[in-house]
């Protein structure tokens, strides 16, 4: 398959380049710095400079051209303020969604937060509610298109640690943790299961290997 994916210099989407680029897909990252190259074609990705914040839905789509399918995993990071929650993580998902639509790319995974969907509760710092809302936006607007093969993922706390293959998966699983290698073995799954089209899953580290896991949601 070819695979492009926005946010391409992220961590959970450096991962997931190497895991797709090892199993022999072509991908490409979209990247807002020249700098950030270097790493994508490290992990086997062709980077394409492209400002999400800025560019057109043409811009995008061009991009987008011969894919099989689009992964929105951009975000505005840590120490971004309210603004750029807005701008990135529903405006860019919308403006990613969009250009998917122009191009014809149906399959459409997008990484969201375990609480997106839901008012944040009283006294969630500012911006970190900002960005659930941003989230929960962004997942609404995707979730209404039915040009796309959409699949939302909601992973739980991210860390660091090696990932285990082990995973819980499931409409609603309640609140943990999850290793970002385990996130991007999730979302390359999911790449190759057509059948979690239109469903929103939570992910948490957890017991069931991550292609069982998935097929499990599946048939769900």
């Amino acid at each position: 398959m070819r695979i492009v994916i926005a946010g391409g210099h992220g961590q959970i989407a450096l991962r997931l380049e190497r895991l797709l680029s090892a199993r022999g897909d072509e991908v490409a990252g979209i990247i807002r710095k020249p700098e950030q190259a270097g790493d994508l074609l490290a992990a086997g990705a062709e980077p394409v400079v492209c400002d999400l914040e800025s560019a057109s839905v043409d811009d995008v789509a061009k991009h987008l051209e011969a894919a099989d399918a689009a992964v929105f995993a951009a975000g505005a990071g840590p120490g971004s303020g309210v603004a750029r929650k807005e701008t990135v993580d529903r405006g860019a998902s919308v403006l990613f969604a969009d250009a998917a639509e122009r191009a014809g790319v149906r399959r459409f995974l997008t990484v969201s937060a375990m609480g997106a969907g839901h008012e944040p509760p009283p006294g969630t710092d500012p911006v970190f509610a900002a960005y659930l809302r941003a989230k929960g936006a962004a997942d609404d607007d995707v979730r209404a298109r039915g040009a796309l093969d959409w699949t939302v993922l909601r992973p739980g706390r991210l860390t660091d640690d090696p990932g285990t293959g082990l995973v819980r998966l499931a409409e609603h699983t309640g609140r943990d943790e999850v290793t970002r290698d385990d996130v991007a073995a999730v979302l390359a799954a999911l790449l190759d299961e057509p059948r979690t089209a239109g469903r929103t899953l939570e992910l948490l580290g957890g017991t069931v290997p991550v292609t069982e896991a998935v097929r499990a949601a599946a048939d769900g």
